[in-house]
């Protein structure tokens, strides 16, 4: 069996923020009824955090629920813990309609982190992140220029973003283009 790989191998990038990919994360994609018992069994059994609301992020290290849509969340956990959360999970689901699968694999992750980080978002996505709109434990799926993306503020000055793997590569050239020494302007 071969070893896992995170997409770009840890690549990072200092300008007017540092971009860095976070290395491998697992993630779990769980869909069901979110009000629903078994599924916030599953949900917070696998994490140790509570349900988040919508539009919301609850993580705390490699471990953490993010709420996609009304009927989906993304689980975090730590990648070497894969396995046996989502046997877990399938277990506390019991027949609850719903569905659990691995997608560690298929998506990447990255955190933009100084003191501009709201900025280079905004050069990206079409978000409000003004201070006030947008704030730790803020989640939004959105685009990221021409691909899908999702993220979420960990602290002011923080963010993580999640996107397929297949785009990694993409993501990363765009953050470091909205990072470039000389490119703030001082919206926020």
């Amino acid at each position: 069996m071969s070893k896992p790989v995170s997409a770009l191998m840890g690549a990072a990038y200092d300008g007017i923020v540092r971009v860095e990919e976070c290395g491998l994360q697992g993630m779990i994609t769980l869909r069901g009824d979110l009000a629903s018992k078994p599924v916030i069994a599953a949900a917070t059994g696998a994490t140790g955090q509570d349900m988040p609301g919508q539009r919301r992020a609850n993580v705390a290290g490699q471990s953490g629920l993010c709420w996609m849509s009304p009927d989906e969340l993304l689980v975090l956990v730590p990648h070497g813990e894969v396995g046996d959360k989502l046997a877990a999970m399938t277990k506390a689901l019991g027949d609850a309609h719903s569905l659990a699968v691995d997608v560690s694999d298929a998506r990447a992750m990255f955190r933009v982190s100084g003191a501009n980080a709201r900025e280079v978002m905004a050069k990206l996505a079409p978000v409000d992140f003004a201070p006030g709109a947008f704030g730790p434990g803020d989640f939004r799926r959105s685009r990221l220029a021409q691909v899908a993306g999702a993220f979420w503020m960990e602290e002011d000055g923080s963010f993580c973003i999640i996107c397929f793997r297949s785009v990694a590569d993409y993501v990363f050239k765009l953050l470091k283009v909205a990072a470039q020494p000389g490119s703030a302007v001082g919206v926020f």
